[in-house]
């Protein structure tokens, strides 16, 4: 089974800083990590090669220094890292991101199972997957939190999650799946694992080696402009209200009237 992972660099949300003037995230001297929902679908690929066979091949776009991200990924089992890294990619949204991991992925030939996390915590849209599948004429499902493969070694049986519940669903390979964090709980890397991340060699596709279009990657590619960004400001007052529980509850319906929350 060949199947390909895709993962996220970001920052770590822990010590993120935003500058309230420029209206930009921080990211000098920020701790970069893999996207905690990557590490799922990481862990559901190794998953399906120690159980079937196969290879497992993680993909990131990003800059030179992501490539630690994929050798942290080969520290936890991955047999192979590439990296996708051009100043042409800089500054792509969600589109441009898509159409370069496609064109990566058709790079690397016939696949049976595209992975990524449900989504970035950076960005938190949940399109990159989707917009992949598409990009690849693949079907696909969102919201994973439950896979298996049946008797005939090429339906996925899977449980998606969703508004009222969940779905049972069948599909058939070749596919993508977009993964929650509810699927499994990811492994530690082995002390084996760590000296091999350490010595493999991660190569570095660029816009060329891709063959990309130019005006179809990295801002020039990207439909998304972002006009400004802020924090939200909440103005909030705390108030205990006294009395006995019927006054304490007129005073709450009060509060609720004087505020819009209740009609009059």
């Amino acid at each position: 089974m060949n199947i390909v992972v895709c993962i996220k660099q970001v920052p770590d949300a822990k010590t993120v800083r935003f500058d309230t003037e420029k209206g930009t995230l921080v990211r000098e001297g920020v701790e970069a990590v893999i996207n905690p929902f990557d590490f799922h679908a990481l862990e559901a690929g190794l998953q399906m090669r120690d159980t079937y066979g196969g290879k497992v091949t993680v993909l990131t776009m990003g800059p030179l220094q992501a490539e630690n991200a994929l050798r942290e990924a080969v520290s936890l089992g991955a047999d192979k890292g590439i990296l996708l890294s051009d100043r042409a990619f800089a500054g792509a949204d969600t589109l441009a991101t898509t159409y370069t991991l496609a064109m990566a992925i058709k790079k690397l030939g016939p696949v049976d199972l595209v992975l990524c996390g449900k989504q970035a915590i950076d960005g938190d849209t949940a399109q990159v997957g989707p917009g992949l599948a598409v990009r690849l004429g693949l079907p696909h499902v969102t919201c994973v939190n439950a896979l298996s493969v049946l008797d005939d070694g090429k339906t996925l049986h899977i449980r998606r999650i969703n508004e009222d519940g969940y779905d049972i669903l069948e599909l058939e390979m070749p596919a993508l799946l977009t993964v929650l964090a509810s699927l499994n709980t990811p492994r530690l890397p082995s002390l084996k694992g760590k000296m091999r991340a350490g010595k493999v060699d991660i190569p570095v596709w660029d816009a060329g080696e891709l063959g990309a279009e130019p005006g179809r990657i990295g801002l020039a590619g990207s439909a998304t402009r972002v006009i400004s960004t802020s924090v939200p400001t909440f103005k909030a007052r705390r108030e205990i209200l006294e009395g006995s529980a019927e006054e304490q509850v007129k005073a709450l319906v009060f509060r609720f009237k004087e505020a819009g929350f209740l009609n009059a």
